[in-house]
């Protein structure tokens, strides 16, 4: 079977391997579609620590179910569209034992710790295979990335009555902006672009702020006539924008961190204790969200097509790749199609 592989820093190829057989609690898949995450762009950079190379990348997926193992339980069918969760659990760290799995200390993401699902074929545990009912192969390749701002915002605890101001409007942004206006609270975007600003209000920001062009405070303070935000999530991973976050929630309000910061943050931690601040870490994303994320595409309200940048053919993966390192701050998702 075809796949792409990313063999060393910038170099990316096409390569043949044995399509996989399909074992006891197992689910054989026809690759439809796989999205281009920012982990990936991190490894082609040479920036991601946590990848061995050479690496098949990909675990924004859509699928097709293609073969069903034994002792796998009823739901499931040949034809079926699905995406896939592409997380492992030990079962036995403290995150486990907590109910918390998408947290695992043991967690290895396809395509990160464990070679990914760019690739025609691919065989895993009916237990990762998530059905998606009618919402189409290609558009299920766009549920993983916004399962990851949806859970951003079941940590952040967001309430009908609450300012939430979210920090970057890529992907994951867009996934924290709509499952918060979808629990009916006063979304503010922040970002450095202005096409980003206006698909942000396209799915329920009430407020956009460009922090380029605009005083980032001043204009929180307006909003929120002085108090700030209740919620800030945080989704892009810079000194700047953790050290915004802390500065714009208000007192006793939540700050939910998602974005990795590469380089040390200097923060003035009189603000943690004055304000009486909870911080609080959001990794991947639980079924619940996944499932929440799918109810949400089902109702026709995902303007998915202005969330595709690109969709490109394994051949031509590398020079889509290329395009997105070159420009980052312009591509939502780039998807590869198999």
């Amino acid at each position: 079977m075809k796949a792409v592989q990313i063999i060393n820093p910038s170099e990316m190829k096409v390569v043949e391997l044995e399509k996989p057989t399909v074992g006891a609690g197992e689910v054989l898949v026809r690759i439809k579609y796989v999205g281009f995450c920012g982990s990936d762009l991190n490894t082609f950079l040479g920036k991601n620590p946590m990848v061995k190379l050479p690496v098949i990348p990909g675990h924004e997926v859509g699928a097709v179910i293609e073969e069903i193992g034994p002792d796998v339980p009823a739901g499931f069918e040949k034809g079926m569209n699905v995406t896939l969760n592409p997380y492992t659990n030990c079962g036995k760290c403290a995150s486990c034992r907590n109910g918390r799995v998408n947290a695992c200390e043991h967690n290895e993401t396809l395509g990160v710790q464990r070679n990914g699902v760019m690739c025609e074929y691919a065989v895993l545990p009916w237990t990762k295979i998530i059905p998606a009912g009618n919402i189409s192969s290609r558009d299920c390749a766009l549920i993983e990335p916004m399962s990851v701002g949806f859970h951003a915002v079941s940590r952040a605890q967001v309430i009908d009555n609450e300012f939430v101001m979210v920090i970057g409007c890529g992907m994951i942004g867009i996934g924290a902006i709509v499952r918060a206006a979808l629990r009916g609270a006063t979304v503010i975007a922040v970002d450095l672009d202005d096409e980003k600003l206006e698909l942000a209000k396209k799915v329920g920001a009430s407020y956009v702020i460009n922090s380029k062009t605009e005083n980032v405070h001043e204009r929180m303070q307006e909003i929120t006539e002085g108090l700030g935000a209740d919620v800030v999530i945080e989704a892009v991973g810079s000194p700047v924008t953790y050290v915004m976050a802390v500065d714009e929630v208000g007192f006793t309000g939540r700050v939910v961190c998602i974005g990795y910061a590469k380089s040390e943050v200097a923060f003035q931690t009189k603000l943690f204790v004055q304000k009486e601040l909870d911080i609080r870490g959001s990794r991947n994303a639980l079924p619940a969200d996944f499932r929440a994320v799918i109810n949400y595409m089902k109702e026709g309200n995902c303007p998915v097509e202005e969330l595709i940048s690109k969709v490109a053919k394994p051949e031509g993966a590398l020079e889509a790749m290329q395009e997105w390192a070159a420009n980052p701050g312009k591509v939502f998702r780039i998807l590869v199609e198999f």
